[in-house]
């Protein structure tokens, strides 16, 4: 079993950018020419190891290696967008790393690209690039290539020596547990269940018993012997159940107009763990949109353009309209799933404004992009 907190010290400490990792200071797969950069350097870092696999690494400044973090990011269909845009994609996985010295919340994003054995190219145009190419590592860039392609395999024994130094100990498991329940969430009910006397599941957050179920918000859960965070939210609510053989989390998000809210339910993650130390993340989104009055929502609309046109020209608001302004993401989002295409275009535009606005509301935001794009993805 990888500590996936080691691996990520041993690969920026190993060398600079080569042809099995490469590191970027934040991934923007929001944005063409964001996904377009991030499907080009899949594509070569597949192609350029064909025997092993290859990384990448977020939220690492690219001049000194500090190490900054990124917020934390749980598209778990991130596979899709592969699969949509390269013939022959690789596997590739995308998981949250925790690093004690972080700010609560950032994380440092680790990608796993496992090759295929086959050549990954485009699969059709985007941004700049066009279907049908192929990319390769040239030492630390990703590079076109046009000719005849001949892979060797130059990393396999490197990478296998780097993922060998980065297994994890007794020591490492049982500091990460006492970290995680004494020192990160002190002030919070922790728990922790061991699986098939290898696994260690760690949570925390506020419980609330609502008829038969127990759900926590504020929730941080984290797969100890990896140093994988499976779940993070200061919005959301979490049901959580285990038994011996998995643990399955199953987020809710309220959504409502007019200060009436109802949790609807989001995501369905299920963690099964095998005893030969191997387990499976099975995601599964359980997401209905809700359906609201037309009229009302033309309003609600309406008035959402309107404050953003304020923003966009630095008129001050009023205090009705700042309370509006908070519900904005989530209003937008409301309207977008009620056929308001053009809903998504604007939450597009309120981006920078609501960041430079108010922190608070930008993290509402964040939100709300989050699972606009676990919906689009599924």
């Amino acid at each position: 079993m990888i500590n996936k907190r080691l691996l990520i010290k041993n690969l920026l400490a190993h060398n600079d950018e080569n042809s099995f990792y490469d590191k970027k200071r934040k991934l923007n797969i929001g944005e063409k020419e964001g996904k377009a950069k991030f499907l080009k350097h899949i594509c070569a870092l597949s192609n350029s190891n064909p025997k092993n696999n290859s990384y990448i690494v977020i939220g690492v400044e690219d001049e000194d290696n500090k190490i900054v973090g990124v917020d934390f990011f749980d598209d778990s269909k991130i596979q899709n967008l592969i699969n949509a845009y390269l013939t022959n994609p690789p596997i590739v996985q995308y998981e949250n790393i925790y690093f004690p010295h972080l700010p609560k919340g950032k994380v440092v994003g680790l990608v796993t690209i496992r090759p295929n054995g086959e050549i990954t190219s485009l699969r059709k145009n985007i941004w700049k690039y066009y279907g049908g190419s192929v990319f390769l590592r040239d030492g630390s860039i990703s590079m076109p290539k046009v000719f005849d392609i001949k892979i060797k395999d130059v990393n396999s024994e490197i990478v296998k020596t780097i993922e060998k130094s980065a297994r994890n100990n007794i020591k490492l498991t049982l500091d990460s547990v006492i970290n995680f329940i004494n020192n990160e969430h002190a002030n919070l009910e922790s728990h922790y269940q061991v699986f098939k006397e290898q696994f260690v599941v760690c949570w925390a957050g506020i419980k609330q018993k609502k008829r038969d179920k127990t759900f926590y918000s504020r929730v941080d859960i984290e797969l100890i012997n990896e140093q994988v965070k499976l779940f993070y939210s200061a919005l959301d609510q979490v049901e959580i159940t285990y038994d011996d053989n998995a643990f399955t989390i199953v987020e809710y998000v309220p959504l409502g107009l007019q200060n009436k809210y109802k949790y609807y339910p989001l995501e369905k993650v299920t963690i099964t763990f095998q005893p030969n130390g191997m387990y499976a993340i099975d995601s599964n989104l359980i997401f209905e949109a809700p359906q609201f009055d037309k009229k009302t929502l033309h309003h609600i609309y309406n008035t959402n353009n309107v404050i953003l046109e304020k923003l966009k020209k630095n008129i001050s608001i009023t205090e009705n309209e700042d309370h509006d302004l908070r519900n904005l993401p989530a209003t937008y989002m409301i309207c977008y799933l009620n056929g308001f295409h053009e809903a998504r275009n604007k939450l597009d535009e309120a981006r920078h404004l609501l960041k430079s606005y108010d922190k608070d509301i930008y993290e509402l935001y964040k939100a709300t992009i989050r699972i606009l794009r676990k919906i689009k993805y599924s």
